[in-house]
């Protein structure tokens, strides 16, 4: 018996609208879901040299502790001095704009400033990267339910499998066959895709220290978070910090910006990435960036950080099943010529 459209379309809005009320309890559910897919790639590989169940999550989660306290101590006086100091950039970058704007006025191209600043205001961009890692560290602020939470789902993965086992039925059977591909491609894609963010982060940290830029460490840490987010993440991660170069140093050194984020992201994201994720998990730019919009206004700024993992486990989800495979489709890239041949 096939359900009503109508019936599936109130359905789903029920569902999405108690999303929407209830970002408190269901946004760290999903981060931890997310540390935990990716914390079982190091906890198979030490299950794999021996170590029992238990000591295996018991390591790499005393690792991860670790990387956050280390993590805290780094970014707490960052942040707050960033802060602090986010008023003073502010009222710099829309004087530079009002300057420019006054050049171009100058030679014949004289624009309204207050209609600039109502479609574009530069200073928006400051307060848009102080937002995202605020809404983030508000989610980490609930740090030990939300590792214990992880801890608990690690524990629980190693006895997934013989709760499976106990099902007898046919379609028990192939329910489970499904799961266990969606999780192990979702496990598979969100490992790549951390490592490749951490190598993004830790370049990105030591080129801007490098050249000189306040905070480095704090548009490292924006650069791993935003990098989960193809093609568009990393745009949005090194806007922020050009601009703090062009108010701190000058437009040389906020071209030499751009270009680090530039030669990184062609490096990370044009060579390492497609080397070791194939175009089997890529979505399209234009579904990247409505699922951005999508998740950021269901699930706040978490909920942007995850966008695309979550619409990568749809797309796993749809791949395996013959019924939903076109919408597989509709999400991923623009097909090869190969592939449209059949070869």
């Amino acid at each position: 018996m096939q359900s009503h459209p109508l019936v599936v379309t109130a359905a789903a809005l029920v569902i999405l609208t108690w999303l929407r009320y209830a970002q408190d309890l269901v946004v760290p559910f999903l981060l931890s879901l997310f540390i935990a897919v990716i914390l079982a790639s190091p906890m198979g590989w030490l299950r794999r040299r021996g170590l029992p169940p238990a000591l295996a999550v018991t390591t790499v989660f005393a690792g991860v502790i670790l990387l956050e306290f280390l993590m805290a101590a780094l970014l707490g006086g960052s942040f707050n001095a960033f802060t602090q100091k986010l008023p003073e950039y502010q009222a710099r970058l829309r004087e530079l704009a009002d300057e420019s704007l006054s050049v171009l006025a100058r030679v014949g191209l004289d624009v309204s400033h207050a209609a600039i600043r109502r479609v574009m205001d530069p200073g928006s961009v400051m307060t848009f990267a102080n937002h995202l890692v605020a809404g983030i560290g508000g989610v980490l602020s609930h740090f030990f339910l939300l590792m214990f939470t992880v801890f608990f789902m690690l524990m629980e993965s190693w006895s997934l499998p013989r709760k499976f086992a106990l099902m007898d039925s046919a379609r028990s059977r192939l329910a489970m066959e499904r799961m266990v591909a969606v999780m192990e491609s979702t496990k598979q894609y969100t490992s790549i895709k951390a490592t490749m963010s951490l190598v993004t982060g830790l370049l990105v940290w030591a080129g801007c220290a490098l050249i000189g830029l306040d905070f480095a460490v704090l548009w490292g840490f924006l650069a791993f978070l935003l990098n989960f987010i193809p093609t568009i993440g990393s745009i949005i991660a090194a806007v922020p910090a050009v601009l703090l170069a062009l108010v701190q140093l000058g437009a040389g050194a906020a071209l030499a910006v751009a270009a680090l984020y530039g030669v990184i992201n062609m490096l990370i994201g044009n060579i390492l990435e497609p080397r070791y994720m194939g175009r089997r998990v890529g979505l399209s730019t234009l579904v990247v960036f409505l699922s951005m919009v999508f998740w950021g206004w269901l699930l706040g700024p978490v909920g942007m950080l995850l966008s695309v993992p979550l619409t990568m486990v749809g797309k796993f989800a749809a791949e395996s099943s013959e019924k939903t495979r076109w919408l597989a489709i509709l999400l991923g890239p623009d097909p090869a010529p190969r592939q449209m041949d059949g070869g």
